[in-house]
């Protein structure tokens, strides 16, 4: 089966590299499947679960956000943020959930609206990814 090199990199460190069968991220018009020669691209993402492929293994990643570029080499994505599922402080996660909600539904005047939305697709995203793993036979 074909493959592609796919790295992942956030300000703080490289998270991911390998060479893999196909990722799914969320970007800024939908969910996007990028497999080996695909066209090249350059796009935004939004905050999301990716998924990554390789050898009939699935490995999904919560991101932060930030920006998927498919080169003729190699597929890169440069993360606001972003953590394997075994990294994700669960109760951390459902705390930033639960404050993103109650801004988003008190609205006080000086939050925008904007960040608020993020942080909570951010922590969704992150809550999406650590039950997977827990639900995931071993």
């Amino acid at each position: 089966m074909a493959t592609f090199r796919l790295e992942i990199v956030t300000a703080e460190k490289m998270i991911f590299a390998d060479d893999v069968n196909e990722v799914v991220a969320w970007g800024v018009e939908g969910q996007l499947g990028i497999l080996p020669h695909h066209a090249p691209l350059m796009t935004m993402l939004q905050p999301g679960d990716l998924l990554i492929k390789k050898d009939n293994e699935e490995e999904y990643l919560a991101i932060g956000g930030g920006f998927l570029e498919v080169r003729p080499d190699k597929v890169i994505i440069l993360a606001d943020a972003g953590e394997r599922a075994e990294e994700i402080d669960v109760a951390r996660a459902e705390a930033a959930r639960r404050r993103a909600e109650t801004t988003l539904k008190e609205r006080p005047p000086e939050v925008d609206t904007a960040v608020a939305e993020a942080a909570l697709r951010r922590s969704l995203a992150r809550l999406k990814v650590a039950e997977r793993r827990r639900r995931k036979p071993r």
